[in-house]
């Protein structure tokens, strides 16, 4: 699947995002990248979906933020919700970052990218980071290289993983180091990892 494909699955599902009852996890690990920001300027949350909780805390820590995501229905649902924000419809593959972040964010969502370009995309977030700057995001807690397409959420859905060896790898050789990974919902193979441009 192309992210296209996974932005359509994403919007016949929004309201899995929108309903009191859906888990919603990644405010405490965010409260932990936190610690590590020396500036609060710009922020983006990338693949921001709907709900607005990272967006949340990011405004009341002093950030303005923006968001991205490819699922059309998600950035409108986020639009409606606070039509302050800037939000941008895009496939973070393909998408060039308007500006420097101090804080970037992609939750459960830079794994949807395809195998083939996750170094990529991984070496654009690192290169719009300012110096200082955090990032945070979510992969597969696996050693090697690997994709998987389901339909585990109900609609098709694909995920990839670079696994820990390179991911570290790209994070350092895009001026990175790595500043807090843990299996956060072992023995799930969820990983998140905080990394901060020297």
């Amino acid at each position: 699947m192309d992210p296209i494909e996974v932005g359509k699955s994403y919007d016949s599902i929004t309201h899995r995002w929108q309903s009191p009852e859906h888990p919603l996890g990644g405010l405490e690990q965010h409260e932990r990248a936190l610690r590590f920001v020396k500036n609060r300027g710009y922020a983006l949350d990338a693949g921001c979906g709907c709900n607005g909780r990272f967006i949340d805390l990011l405004r009341k820590k002093g950030f303005t933020v923006e968001g991205v995501d490819v699922s059309e229905r998600m950035i409108a649902l986020a639009k409606q919700r606070d039509p302050t924000i800037a939000f941008y419809h895009a496939d973070i593959c393909e998408w060039e970052l308007p500006r420097k972040y101090d804080f970037i964010t992609g939750w459960d969502s830079i794994w949807h990218v395809p195998l083939a370009t996750q170094s990529r995309v991984l070496q654009k977030l690192c290169a719009g980071l300012n110096s200082g700057g955090v990032l945070i995001f979510t992969t597969g807690a696996v050693d090697s290289p690997g994709d998987v397409q389901d339909a585990y959420m109900g609609p098709p859905m694909y995920t990839a993983a670079l696994g820990i060896p390179k991911t570290l790898a790209v994070l350092s050789e895009n001026g990175c180091v790595c500043r807090h990974l843990e299996y956060d919902q072992y023995p799930n193979l969820h990983l998140y990892v905080i990394a901060q441009k020297t």
